[in-house]
């Protein structure tokens, strides 16, 4: 069993920026691959950012690429959203998500894992 708990959200204005972390417990946390996730009010679940179990591979919704880095360090068991340039639109649930290597990265179905998720208030 994987425990994820998330943190660092919040309200923010726009342009502002926000560093969300998930701090994982319960197994080998360098065996998993992680994403974030997110979702609107009305909206479905949304594929944000992946990484690999290395941390040598990232992946992006084109709606956040070159605004958002996903990165993870293994030695403390977390994983980071670095949200800059941050748009009302930006404004959801974030989840932080966990699965063994071997699907793609970008469905929720393909997740093992799941956090209880930060909210992120992005106003105007």
């Amino acid at each position: 069993q994987v425990q994820l708990v998330e943190s660092g959200g919040g309200p923010v204005q726009a342009g502002g920026s926000l560093r969300l972390s998930c701090a994982a417990s319960g197994l080998i946390f360098s065996l998993l691959d992680m994403g974030w996730f997110r979702r609107a009010p009305g909206n479905e679940r949304e594929f944000v950012a992946a990484i690999k179990s290395s941390g040598g591979n990232t992946d992006y919704a084109d709606s956040v690429k070159g605004r958002f880095t996903i990165s993870r360090d293994n030695a403390k068991n977390a994983v980071y959203l670095q949200m800059s340039s941050l748009k009302p639109e930006d404004t959801a649930v974030y989840y932080c998500a966990a699965h063994f290597s071997g699907r793609s990265s970008v469905f929720p179905r393909s997740y093992d894992y799941w956090g209880q998720g930060t909210q992120v208030t992005v106003s105007s």
